[in-house]
């Protein structure tokens, strides 16, 4: 916000703050009981893959970065499998999840698209 870094140059960074917001989104529609579980959960792990874009950019050595933007990744994954329960406990049926797929695929692919670039 404060820093004009390079991270926010990159595809991905705008992605995962769009990304973000969705989760937040739909977290709102979760059951209440929900707080201090999934929806706790769901929002750590979407603001996990943000600020590990962000730092990860930030690292000199690219296997350094590469082991960020794999971490983030991994929170995309596990954003996907808390999905598959919530949607498995019919909290999905009356929210639109088609934005959040979206920007999930895509923030995917971006990272997918940086963890293999070529080492330098």
């Amino acid at each position: 916000m404060f820093l004009p870094l390079n991270h926010q140059k990159l595809d991905v960074y705008s992605v995962s703050r769009a990304f973000i917001l969705e989760c937040y989104r739909l977290t709102k529609h979760l059951p209440s009981d929900e707080k201090f579980s999934m929806i706790s959960q769901i929002r750590r792990a979407a603001l996990s893959v943000h600020l590990n874009i962000a730092e990860g950019s930030s690292r000199k050595s690219a296997p350094e970065r590469k082991r960020y933007f794999e971490i983030s990744r991994g929170s995309i994954i596990e954003i996907d499998a808390a999905l598959d329960i919530a949607n498995d406990l019919n909290y999905l049926q009356n929210y639109n999840t088609e934005n959040l797929g979206t920007q999930l695929t895509k923030c995917f692919r971006l990272l997918t698209g940086l963890i293999n670039q070529k080492q330098s």
